[in-house]
């Protein structure tokens, strides 16, 4: 098992953590649908992809093997720590929620795994793309 370079991790879940939160707000100040809340969680599924790409490609320029499926629950770990302390205290407990119900939506569990999945995704693909570009060398 590869190990889990912390400080990389917890850079990387910043960066997605503040990607994901600016598309969450941002998605208030352009109304499409009529229930804002839906919308901004549907922004938020969308927009956690590139987050979650962009926190993933930091993480691994470094040339680090941590598994993909390790590296993004570390990550995500992170983003619950970041949103318990930052999101749900300044931006869902004033708008009349609380932790547990911002915790206990099915909604949140989703865009996590869908996050969990995209970094994996994303080692996967860079791993094959790199032996495949080797073995390209290999024939030259």
């Amino acid at each position: 098992m590869m190990h889990l370079h912390v400080k990389s991790v917890l850079t990387a879940s910043l960066i997605a953590y503040i990607l994901g939160v600016t598309a969450f707000l941002a998605s208030f100040f352009v109304p499409v649908m009529s229930n804002p809340e839906v919308q901004a969680n549907l922004v938020l599924a969308i927009a956690i992809i590139p987050a979650a790409l962009i926190g993933a490609r930091f993480y691994y320029r470094k040339g680090h093997k941590t598994k993909g499926y390790m590296v993004g629950g570390a990550m995500f770990l992170v983003t619950i720590i970041l949103d318990a302390m930052i999101t749900v205290p300044l931006f869902v407990i004033p708008a009349g929620g609380d932790h547990l119900s911002f915790f206990t939506d099915p909604g949140f569990w989703f865009i996590g795994l869908e996050y969990v999945l995209t970094v994996a995704l994303y080692r996967r693909m860079t791993k094959v793309t790199t032996q495949h570009t080797i073995g390209l060398e290999e024939i030259k």
